[in-house]
């Protein structure tokens, strides 16, 4: 019999790390990796809607990268696990950096901050962006405090939103969309 996906055991609103501690859903930790679950499912979204198969590849990777953050905050950092857990390199950080600067070297300089949007993927990529942030300020908040914590997961998140900058701004160019300055009333 296959296994259901229900299983009623978080239905007094506690879910366990991996480790075995129960903690509240809404537990600080279970926010940041959740939020990683959400940004992994919207940039499965931008992944969906871009054409460009260096950009899709990319971003199938990025969201492999989140499933293995998501695993390592979903462990009890005060518990060893039995469990194999993936782990990030600093590899994984140096990939974004080498995919934001061959974006880069086809755009325009950037002299002005620019308004999101211009067309639908590229709307799409912002908010995915948007949400990044978001779940970097719950991780940061999260892996500061911890003595031992985690600074590659920190520098992958903030470079991690960075590319998805320079991808909103790349794939603009690529559908021939032009990029709105902000002009503040003054």
């Amino acid at each position: 019999m296959a296994m259901k996906i229900y299983t009623k055991t978080g239905d007094n609103g506690t879910t366990s790390l991996i480790g075995g501690t129960k903690v509240l859903k809404s537990n600080e930790r279970i926010e940041a990796y959740g939020t990683i679950d959400e940004l992994n499912a919207y940039i499965g979204l931008c992944r969906d809607l871009v054409s460009d198969e260096s950009s899709r590849s990319m971003l199938k990777e990025i969201q492999d990268r989140l499933f293995t953050i998501g695993a390592a905050l979903a462990c009890d950092p005060d518990k060893e696990t039995k469990m194999k857990i993936p782990d990030l390199h600093q590899a994984d950080v140096d990939i974004l950096e080498k995919e934001m600067d061959r974006m880069d070297e086809q755009l325009e300089p950037l002299q002005k901050f620019i308004l999101p949007g211009g067309h639908p993927t590229v709307s799409h990529i912002h908010v995915a962006r948007c949400v990044c942030r978001r779940t970097e300020r719950l991780v940061v908040n999260l892996l500061i405090r911890e003595e031992d914590h985690e600074n590659l997961i920190i520098q992958y998140m903030n470079r991690l939103s960075d590319y998805l900058f320079i991808l909103g701004r790349y794939v603009a160019k690529k559908l021939d969309v032009e990029e709105t300055s902000w002009d503040p009333r003054v």
